[in-house]
């Protein structure tokens, strides 16, 4: 397989039956009265007709062959890790700085300004999930 779009699509369809399948596991319920199941089938739902979009996509355009950076692969993995290790024992703003600051190195290129731009967006969306939603995040 020598598409790197197609490859894409295939993975997304993958992630969203694996997730959907496994949401109906769980009550579904009903749109006025959700169960713990509705969510995440509507999500991988939304991520299955991406995919399938993509797909089509791949097939009808000309293939873009696959290339993989392990440097920026390890980078992402790395500022994801991160960012639970520093949530975790210090606190989440933390982790969010260390994430953004470290994930944007496997781009083609870095601006500070930039990535506390990106920081301080997470950062308030945070703060919004925390005090307006009442979840429990360690954010401080």
């Amino acid at each position: 397989m020598n598409n790197r779009n197609l490859l894409k699509g295939l993975l997304l369809i993958a992630i969203a039956l694996a997730f959907g399948l496994q949401a109906l596991h769980y009550p579904i319920g009903q749109f006025a009265r959700a169960g713990p199941g509705l969510f995440p089938l509507l999500v991988s739902g939304l991520l299955l007709l991406l995919g399938l979009t993509i797909v089509v996509r791949a097939l009808l355009a000309d293939g873009v062959p696959p290339n993989f950076n392990i440097r920026n692969i390890a980078l992402v993995l790395g500022s994801l890790c991160g960012f639970a290790i520093f949530s975790k024992y210090l606190n989440m703003t933390a982790g969010i700085v260390f994430m953004v600051f470290c994930s944007t190195l496997a781009g083609t290129s870095y601006s500070v300004v930039r990535n506390l731009k990106i920081a301080a967006f997470l950062i308030a969306v945070a703060f919004v999930f925390q005090k307006l939603l009442g979840l429990q995040l360690p954010l401080y």
